[in-house]
């Protein structure tokens, strides 16, 4: 009797022991996951389509990332994710730990390392960019550029697309019309399916989008504009009381007005006080851009001064004889945006600053910032000096 309770007494022993060092063992391994890494430099980690957590492992020892690959590969799978790693260039820090390297592969989003093919769509003209990212500062390099409306492709490019790694990516600036957009996109050779449907006017989202070859346009045209019905749809829920328009629409019209009227972010909310104040008190907004666009109709933009003509609305692309656009003739707001405009503007738009401001004039400075006045007299004013300073650029230009 007593010696199977000496047994039974040993085996309890030996099981604690067990136990204690598997708890142990398991702590250790718990820390190492989460502790910083032996990575000395940052590093660009490629994940190609169809790779999986074995291989991202054995690539991390490989590069030293990570101390161990059975302790990266346990960990992710204790975390359970093993089933959402992405393909891409990500870039892993220098003493990312293996938690750390784990969520930047499976997190998704766009890649953020390697080389990448950028088609930049702007207002004036669209460019496509060659950079490359330094992972040991962190920053872009820039290896080509070129507008592809006039310019030869230079053989960076040409070896880029060939390139099996390489990273692509479109760029939309605010304050580029849906038609130029779509005719950029039509003509981005990475991507497929020529779009001749124009979406509504500002109804896409200015973003940087992370596409891939073969990928259709129309598809992301529809990511564009989803993102910018949410956007609008969010940001007018938080709207303030007392606007002097009624709809969704509306409120992205006079968006459109404060992004073309202004670059300077905080300036924003200002402007968009000077348009609703124009609203209220039934004055005509009288703004350029409104002008242009109903000229242009976003395709393409003006390339000569603004006559007293198209002031006068005789230029203007008229529907039904009407004139829908230019802000100098009709009352109130246009027929519709004249562009796209970006969340700031929009919020601008639905939450303006608290003024009586009832004019505004560049200020000439070289800033893109305005000034503003309550009366016609202030305006006047702020309108001389902006001449002023006009004159004494052109002075200090012909020197």
């Amino acid at each position: 009797m007593f010696f199977w309770r000496n047994v039974a007494s040993n085996a309890m022993t030996v099981f604690v022991v067990v136990l204690f060092l598997a708890g142990g063992v398991v702590l250790w391994g718990t820390r190492q996951y989460s502790a910083p890494g032996p990575l000395a430099q940052a590093i660009c980690l490629q994940v190609p389509s169809g790779s999986n957590m074995g291989l991202v492992a054995d690539d991390l020892v490989t590069q030293g990332a990570v101390s161990s690959g059975m302790i990266y590969r346990i960990g992710v799978d204790y975390a359970d994710l093993n089933d959402d790693l992405k393909a891409g260039s990500f870039l892993i820090p220098e003493r990312s730990s293996m938690a750390e390297i784990a969520s930047i592969v499976t997190r998704g989003g766009q890649s953020t390392c390697g080389t990448e093919i950028v088609l930049r769509i702007g207002v004036a003209r669209n460019l496509v960019e060659m950079r490359r990212l330094d992972p040991a500062t962190e920053r872009f390099e820039e290896l080509a550029r070129f507008d592809p409306a006039v310019d030869p492709v230079p053989q960076d490019y040409t070896d880029l697309r060939a390139a099996a790694d390489t990273q692509y990516r479109v760029v939309v600036a605010e304050g580029t019309t849906t038609w130029q957009v779509v005719q950029a996109l039509n003509g981005f050779d990475v991507m497929e399916g020529d779009v001749t449907a124009i979406p509504p006017e500002g109804m896409l989202a200015p973003d940087s989008y992370q596409v891939s070859p073969g990928d259709d346009i129309g598809a992301l045209l529809a990511q564009m504009q989803a993102a910018q019905e949410a956007t609008l749809a969010t940001l007018w829920s938080e709207r303030a009381e007392g606007l002097p328009f009624d709809t969704p629409e509306e409120a992205m019209t006079l968006a459109s007005i404060i992004e073309k009227e202004t670059a300077v972010q905080d300036e924003r909310p200002v402007v968009s006080s000077v348009l609703v104040n124009r609203l209220r008190e039934g004055w005509k907004l009288q703004f350029d851009p409104t002008i242009i666009y109903g000229i242009t109709r976003g395709e393409g933009v003006l390339d000569r001064p603004i006559r007293q003509s198209d002031i006068d609305g005789q230029t203007e692309q008229r529907l039904h004889g009407e004139v829908l656009y230019n802000t100098y003739v009709i009352d109130g707001l246009p027929a519709g945006p004249i562009a796209i405009p970006g969340r700031t503007a929009i919020a601008a738009a639905l939450n303006p600053a608290a003024t009586d401001y009832m004019f505004f004039v560049a200020t000439g400075d070289g800033t893109g910032s305005h000034a503003f006045a309550a009366t016609l007299e202030e305006h006047n004013a702020n309108v001389e000096r902006w001449r002023a300073a006009e004159a004494q650029a052109g002075q200090a230009g012909g020197d």
